[in-house]
């Protein structure tokens, strides 16, 4: 695995998982929930160790109870987790203190290692109030490092207007079919990791260009899709419920595309 050194010195994996719809059933996002999480075993089993997660996902007890179980220790773990922009979490800072210390016990754990505002916060008053909590407690130790996701420009400059600890990262949609390149350019320019939700996402065009490209390399196109991201510093969480899938994304550190290949792949 590598890693990528957020502005706060702590190390990230450039690659991890997504949680949205494991333990549910049919895979379904909106579905039940089941008693079980075998594709978070097996992405264990295969190495990964960034788990992606939210209050939102309504799994977190679940994919804690399989952390917790699991014999990977705490430490090597990096569990990521997002508290939603809704009133019940940021009507006040006793409701978002309660929230962390909900995910906190969820995680079975006394530290998180990334947590992020799930969505901008509309209210400045909100922003400010739960922004001091995720400061507070990163203060206290108990988030190893804090940011935000699906923020823009406009609301990256609101937070900057009072927060005393810059975001470490910004979970944001980045894919060929929306590559946002304006933010990323922001990010880079206020040394914000991004990381990227949805990173597989592409027109049947530019698959097919992706796989001629994997031919060179005796890799798939998703392969070449997601080292084209974290060979720009991109951290991606591809998701999958396959354990053969969840191989093929995690093997991406034997090969390295040409320059040429990555600006191909950035025009497509």
């Amino acid at each position: 695995m590598e890693y990528i050194t957020l502005n706060n010195g702590l190390k990230m994996p450039i690659v991890g998982t997504g949680t949205n719809t494991y333990g549910k059933e049919n895979n379904d996002y909106n579905a039940a929930l089941t008693n079980e999480i075998p594709e978070l075993l097996s992405a264990l089993e295969l190495g990964y160790r960034s788990i992606d997660a939210a209050i939102m996902y309504r799994n977190e007890e679940l994919v804690g109870r399989v952390l917790a179980e699991s014999t990977v220790p705490r430490e090597e773990l990096f569990i990521t987790t997002k508290v939603p922009a809704n009133e019940e979490y940021i009507s006040s800072k006793e409701a978002t203190r309660a929230a962390i210390d909900n995910s906190l016990q969820n995680f079975q754990t006394d530290y998180l290692d990334l947590l992020l505002i799930h969505f901008p916060i509309e209210d400045k008053g909100q922003l400010q109030n739960t922004w001091e909590v995720f400061e507070e407690y990163y203060e206290a130790g108990k988030l190893k490092a804090i940011g935000i996701s699906n923020f823009k420009k406009e609301h990256l400059e609101e937070l900057k207007e009072f927060a005393k600890v810059k975001p470490a990262v910004n979970q944001i949609q980045i894919n060929l079919k929306e590559p946002n390149k304006d933010l990323l350019a922001v990010l880079k320019e206020e040394e914000i990791t991004p990381v990227a939700w949805g990173p597989m996402k592409t027109e049947a065009q530019q698959k097919e260009v992706l796989d001629k490209i994997g031919e060179s390399y005796k890799k798939s196109g998703a392969q070449v899709l997601l080292k084209y991201q974290i060979q720009r510093g991109v951290i991606v969480i591809p998701k999958s419920h396959n354990p053969e899938n969840q191989a093929s994304n995690l093997d991406l550190f034997d090969f390295e595309l040409s320059a040429e290949d990555m600006k191909r792949i950035e025009n497509l």
